[in-house]
């Protein structure tokens, strides 16, 4: 009870640092738009961020509901042009500070966020002044309260969700395809390197015998069998360049064989345990198949590891790789290790990569793609049971005390009418109706919130535009 006592008095306090911000934002905006002075504005939204950004996570830290920020992203640095300028609209700059900060300003200015902070900071102080009874008789209540009016002002959007999305898309776009061109590149050096020199000493090889063919058979029949030998090596280098872009057990037997097949070609001792009651996509596979790939050869080459295990498992709609040996550790996705490859081509399936590699070893590379695996994700995208049982009884009685008990018998009290027998509120003593009747109407209110609270909570921690995921669980 103090804990919540002394939490109250904080956001109290912040008042303190609400009013004159007030002042600060008033005079700001009138100069930036009657005067001009533009300067002035950036300076004056960070602030006012800053102070939301620092309700929102003390709310939710106190209350166990994190509070999502609802701001677009922010602008790209300007990119320099092929001929060294930098350009703002029609205006080339030498520079990149005016096209960035004319970015900065038409982010700020054409966020949503930015004014729904200047209005949360317009009546946050109101807001906490007129929750004060109710923090001082119910303060666990009272900050519930305050909790929904935060995540009501300053919560994340579906709008400003899918800007954060299309901005994240973007990204991983861009490395994908930088991926995807490092691997046309290596897959070009494997065949200019390799097998185009073979081919090219198989015609040299070719064309001599041509001339001895007549004049010395013997030395001829000798290089027609170095010819045939260059040949056989030619396709087994070859073979090895078609594996190296998408080895056909992949894709005829699926992850689990195709890493199999992996380990038992692996210098390493390996052992392998997969257990995924969905097939990925075949992009999403080939993905894990060369990060597990790169993983051991890495553990052999750099790490001088004899052993290692790779373990692949789901957990709903995520799909989880764990490779494991007991090489020499140390390894650095900063020191050309080949993981920063492997975190560009998880980065394009919103994959993730951790790596924990103390010198002397062993070394554990985790990786989990959270929306690999699509059977399982619609199984895992409804609501429990028992939730969509709990939202339905809310909805189902919470009319009960908001209405005919609350909001029309207190229509009945004021107008002085005639009491129909069932308004609980009106048949107690005088001093006891209307604390009943206000009472009531909280109860219901409360229970209408609260199966809003659970679908919109379990929505954010599912969230998929235009997809309702607990009315799947009905």
């Amino acid at each position: 009870m103090l804990r919540r006592y002394g939490q109250l008095a904080v956001l109290l306090a912040l008042v303190g640092v609400q009013a004159p911000m007030m002042v600060g934002t008033a005079i700001t905006l009138l100069l930036t738009f009657t005067l001009g002075m533009v300067f002035l504005f950036s300076p004056q939204v960070m602030a006012v961020r800053r102070l939301a950004q620092r309700h929102r996570r003390l709310v939710g830290d106190w209350t166990g509901t994190p509070i999502e920020p609802p701001y677009r992203p922010a602008p790209p640095p300007p990119v320099r042009q092929a001929d060294g300028m930098y350009r703002s609209d029609r205006t080339l700059y030498t520079t990149p500070r005016v096209p960035a900060w004319n970015n900065r300003w038409r982010w700020l200015i054409s966020d949503p966020a930015t004014w729904r902070d200047t209005l949360w900071l317009l009546l946050d102080p109101a807001v906490k002044v007129a929750l004060v009874p109710l923090f001082v008789l119910l303060p666990g209540r009272g900050l519930r309260v305050y909790a929904h009016w935060v995540d009501l002002v300053l919560g994340a959007t579906a709008a400003s969700r899918l800007a954060g999305q299309v901005s994240h898309l973007q990204r991983t776009r861009d490395l994908a395809a930088d991926s995807q061109a490092a691997e046309m590149r290596r897959i070009e050096r494997d065949l200019h390197d390799g097998t185009q020199a073979r081919l090219v000493a198989i015609g040299m090889t070719l064309g001599a015998v041509e001339q001895l063919v007549d004049t010395d058979p013997n030395a001829a029949k000798a290089l027609l069998a170095r010819a045939r030998d260059a040949s056989s090596e030619t396709l087994v280098e070859l073979r090895r360049v078609i594996r190296g872009i998408h080895p056909p057990v992949l894709a005829e037997r699926g992850l689990a064989d195709a890493v199999r097949a992996l380990a038992m070609d692996s210098p390493l001792h390996v052992t392998v345990d997969v257990d995924l009651p969905h097939r990925p996509e075949a992009p999403v596979e080939a993905a894990v198949y060369f990060a597990v790939s790169e993983l051991l050869s890495n553990a052999a080459r750099h790490g001088d590891a004899r052993t290692a295990t790779v373990d692949i498992s789901a957990n709903g709609a995520v799909l989880r790789v764990t490779v494991t040996d007991d090489g020499l550790g140390g390894a650095d996705p900063a020191a050309g290790s080949g993981l920063a490859g492997i975190e560009r081509r998880l980065a394009a399936f919103d994959g993730v990569l951790a790596v924990h590699s103390p010198p002397g070893g062993p070394t554990t590379a985790t990786m989990e793609l959270p929306h690999a695996l699509p059977g399982a994700a619609v199984e895992a995208s409804r609501m429990p049971r028992r939730k969509v049982a709990l939202v339905v009884l809310l909805w189902g009685t919470a009319w009960c005390p908001t209405f005919p008990q609350g909001i029309v018998a207190g229509i009945f009290k004021i107008f002085d009418l005639e009491k129909p027998g069932w308004f609980l509120g009106l048949h107690l003593p005088e001093p006891y109706q209307w604390p009943v009747i206000l009472g009531m109407i909280t109860l219901g209110v409360t229970m209408h919130v609260a199966a809003m609270r659970i679908v919109a909570a379990y929505n954010r921690e599912h969230w998929a535009p235009g997809a309702v995921p607990w009315a799947r669980g009905c």
